[in-house]
């Protein structure tokens, strides 16, 4: 395929864009083909340190500096290294009004700062499949936050709580020690944090060099000239199969332009797209999408990039006194790979847990584990995404995933918004869900029929444990109130351990979803 539109749009964006692009392509290709090597990071010593500098060591600054800023305010002390210099990039992350008071509730932003941090806001959204029903929402990843304003005053904040920032300071290697542990033979600490994201070189040696499960591939830009219009696409499909591959759109008012993203969920077979003929279809394509010749676009940014899946996640390390966050965990939806979204709805949940695991020096692989717990709500998640992609030698209707999901989300439409939102936002709860599928499959039992060849019966049977999970996690979750006094009067070391179970239980069954509306 030749990618002339590819070559000719990205040349006239400033720096290498086109080989950011080739070199996107090549870590894809090493991990199709499985060739990248395995790093040994991670070594264990048996004889003590001398001293203990900080509590915790964060490598990793980009989506770092949010968990590294909560630690610090509340306290702890804490060094966060980062390979280049902390800043945002220019692209915004979007996400939606109510999950951003978190950063109220701990005390990282005041009213005014959080305001500015809102770059755009936009409403409604729209979600449909091969022109079928259009469904509507309001409210829904509609604000587009300012990562260069947010992570400047996130750092500012940071420094004044008596955090260390070390720049330009790439993580090497780290020696676990049974009272602590040192980064780059320099730095000490009770705990080493990981954000280092999909590739970091740790969860790299932890999974051993496995394929992941699936991947998704996104490619988009920012341009300016297309046809006025504030409302956004969540979700949207407008081709049949092609290439094997059902594509998605989203698409969002941004600050300089229009944000338009293509993305396809697929196994990690060594024959799929690369990165540079998917962006080739997206340019190809977009005209049809947005209405609007290329000629008529002035393009601000290219976007690009992969998202690796397993499913086994969140990532168990092998190792004391490492715990891996965000991307690092894998405790991201196979769905949405939000790395900000998951981040921020899990920041609150993740600093108190770190604070009470320093405090009770629960610091083990067993410990820390219990704050990267199994969520029956992530890992149903995945036959879903199962449903939305197709194998590489697989025939299917080339509709067929259109359809199905046309008649899901019109069936959910109709269920309402308290069914229709978490959803959208990358939380399922056991209620809504049941509703959603039973509405299916009485109204639609052919398309539901066809999903099983498609998906196998080891998935569907595989799946059906989690489900049941979901609702014995809901349960537990709304028994759990009757167990708090019981827990005040543990020793603090079982405290610690309740208190994890509860926010598995909470978080697993996506009772943490609070609507605003």
């Amino acid at each position: 395929m030749s990618s002339s539109l590819t070559q000719k749009i990205l040349s006239q964006l400033p720096g290498d864009v086109l080989g950011g692009l080739h070199q996107g392509n090549r870590l894809l290709t090493s991990i199709r083909e499985n060739t990248a090597p395995v790093p040994t990071v991670i070594q264990a010593s048996q004889q003590p340190l001398d001293s203990v500098e900080w509590d915790v060591i964060i490598c990793g600054g980009t989506l770092g500096i949010l968990i590294g800023c909560a630690l610090a305010v509340q306290g702890l002390r804490v060094a966060l290294m980062e390979k280049g210099i902390l800043q945002g990039r220019e692209q915004e992350w979007n996400i939606s009004r109510q999950e951003l008071e978190v950063f109220l509730e701990l005390n990282l932003l005041t009213d005014t700062e959080l305001q500015q941090a809102i770059a755009t806001q936009y409403n409604p959204a729209r979600v449909s499949f091969n022109n079928n029903t259009e469904v509507w929402v309001e409210d829904v990843l509609n604000i587009g936050v300012d990562p260069v304003y947010l992570l400047a005053t996130l750092k500012n904040k940071f420094l004044a709580a008596g955090g260390e920032l070390l720049e330009k300071t790439p993580f090497a290697e780290a020696v676990i020690h049974p009272n602590g542990v040192i980064v780059n033979n320099q730095f000490t600490g009770e705990l080493l944090i990981d954000a280092m994201g999909h590739f970091s070189p740790i969860t790299r040696q932890a999974r051993q060099g496995k394929q992941p499960d699936a991947l998704c591939l996104v490619v988009g830009s920012c341009a300016q000239g297309f046809p006025e219009n504030n409302s956004g696409d969540l979700l949207l499909s407008f081709t049949s199969l092609q290439n094997q591959c059902q594509y998605f759109w989203e698409a969002f008012p941004a600050r300089d332009g229009r944000t338009t993203y293509l993305f396809t969920y697929m196994d990690a077979h060594p024959q799929r797209l690369s990165l540079a003929e998917l962006f080739e279809e997206y340019l190809c394509l977009l005209p049809e999408y947005q209405g609007v010749e290329l000629s008529q676009l002035h393009f601000q940014r290219a976007l690009f990039g992969f998202f690796p899946t397993y499913r086994q996640s969140p990532l168990k390390t092998p190792w004391n006194r490492i715990l891996p966050v965000g991307d690092s965990s894998g405790s991201q939806s196979p769905l949405s790979f939000g790395g900000f979204g998951a981040m921020v709805r899990h920041l609150k949940r993740l600093t108190l847990g770190i604070q009470e695991a320093l405090e009770t020096n629960q610091v083990s692989t067993k410990a820390l584990a219990l704050l990267q717990p199994y969520q029956p709500s992530l890992t149903v998640t995945w036959l879903f995404q199962k449903a939305m992609s197709v194998g590489v030698n697989q025939k299917i209707d080339p509709d067929q995933i259109n359809q199905l999901l046309a008649a899901v989300f019109a069936e959910m439409q109709q269920l309402g918004t308290p069914v229709l939102k978490p959803f959208l936002q990358d939380v399922v709860q056991f209620s809504p869900l049941t509703q959603t599928l039973l509405k299916t499959g009485f109204s639609h039992p052919g398309l539901v029929t066809k999903i099983i060849p498609q998906v196998g019966l080891a998935s569907l049977l595989d799946w059906m444990v989690h489900y049941g999970n979901l609702s014995i996690y809901t349960a537990l979750f709304w028994l759990s109130p009757m167990l708090e006094t019981w827990i005040k009067n543990q020793p603090k070391e079982q405290q610690y351990y309740w208190h994890r179970l509860i926010d598995a239980w909470k978080f697993g069954s996506g009772c943490d979803y609070v609507d605003e509306t």
